[in-house]
């Protein structure tokens, strides 16, 4: 089981962007060492506590910054970009770095309507209705097969491995129907993972990508010393997460913040059913939730977003998690 990183490069509170940037150049390194499989980083525009609004700059440098991990977007979101600029962008990145390079695709725009507009220049309505065209359009760029007269260049003949993303079942159907990999963001959207995982097997179709079927989830993870650590260090982003909500988007509180913030029944209500749907405890906790969730999801893949305040904390989670899945054994093989 090939366990693996999905990084949204949190901003927190009292740092800065650069700061988070930083971090995500130094969680990819220390991953590889722990022997974690890939590492994606996931588009979001006009969030403050975001920096990973550009994946194919990021990727760049977190590329650049290690050697042995497949890095890729966790997704690019189709709908706000050409896929001429998509396939440039991402075919540059798989000439640099042949064999390692993932492009996720999402057909959400992964922010609010008036910055879609922006990211689109359109005034017309925004839809991702013409989501297959646009997929079509971008694998084409790669094969050169009715890419409409353009060749984009370093695309042609360098075509990473392309991924379908989706929070329900519209993207999976679409995964099976053309024999790819489907990631599911569980981690979000989690009463939707068992239909949309059921979707996507049923559907599929064997393809010269795949000859049966390839799913991964990614699953909010915080593994601390003991369960109530971890229940602490994850409570601030369920915060950010319900202030989001709210249509009021900031950076990831501190623990201080968290604690300090006055809270509605509602809100309460809101942030026990997110945490609940999460991997969240001490080593043995987290052994016993991830080893329910992958025998209940049957996938091949987990791939794991621990956002905590804390760069240090952070790291630590993801260490803990290597050491309850024996990654460093493989690794050391």
């Amino acid at each position: 089981m090939p366990y693996s990183v999905l990084d949204l490069a949190p901003v927190a509170s009292g740092s800065t962007e650069t700061a988070a940037l930083r971090n995500s150049l130094d969680l990819a390194r220390t991953t590889e060492r722990q022997g974690y499989h890939r590492y994606w980083v996931a588009e979001h525009h006009n969030m403050p506590g975001i920096a990973s609004s550009a994946p194919a700059v990021l990727l760049a440098h977190i590329a650049m910054a290690t050697s042995t991990l497949r890095v890729g977007s966790g997704g690019v979101m189709l709908p706000n970009h050409p896929p001429l600029v998509v396939a440039e962008q991402f075919g540059t990145l798989e000439a640099l770095h042949p064999g390692r390079i993932d492009l996720g695709i999402g057909r959400a725009p992964g922010t609010d309507q008036v910055t879609a507009q922006a990211l689109r220049r359109s005034s017309g309505p925004l839809s991702a209705d013409d989501f297959p065209e646009q997929l079509t359009e971008l694998v084409d760029y790669f094969t050169g097969r009715n890419s409409r007269g353009v060749t984009a260049v370093p695309a042609l003949g360098n075509q990473p491995a392309v991924w379908l993303l989706g929070s329900s079942g519209y993207s999976a159907q679409v995964a099976g129907l053309l024999g790819l990999p489907f990631a599911f963001a569980h981690h979000f959207s989690a009463e939707n993972t068992l239909p949309a995982l059921a979707l996507y097997r049923d559907r599929f179709r064997p393809s010269a990508v795949l000859s049966e079927p390839y799913a991964m989830i990614a699953a909010s993870v915080v593994c601390a010393a003991d369960d109530e650590t971890a229940r602490a260090l994850a409570e601030p982003a369920a915060l950010q997460f319900l202030q989001l909500r709210k249509g009021s988007p900031g950076r990831l509180p501190s623990p201080a913040e968290t604690a300090a913030y006055e809270y509605t029944d509602l809100d309460r209500l809101f942030i026990d059913e997110r945490l609940e749907s999460q991997v969240i405890g001490g080593p043995e906790t987290v052994r016993a939730k991830l080893a329910e969730l992958l025998a209940e999801t049957g996938v091949q893949e987990l791939m794991i977003t621990t956002n905590v305040h804390d760069h240090a904390d952070r790291l630590r989670s993801y260490e803990r998690v290597a050491e309850i899945a024996g990654l460093a054994a493989r690794v050391a093989a």
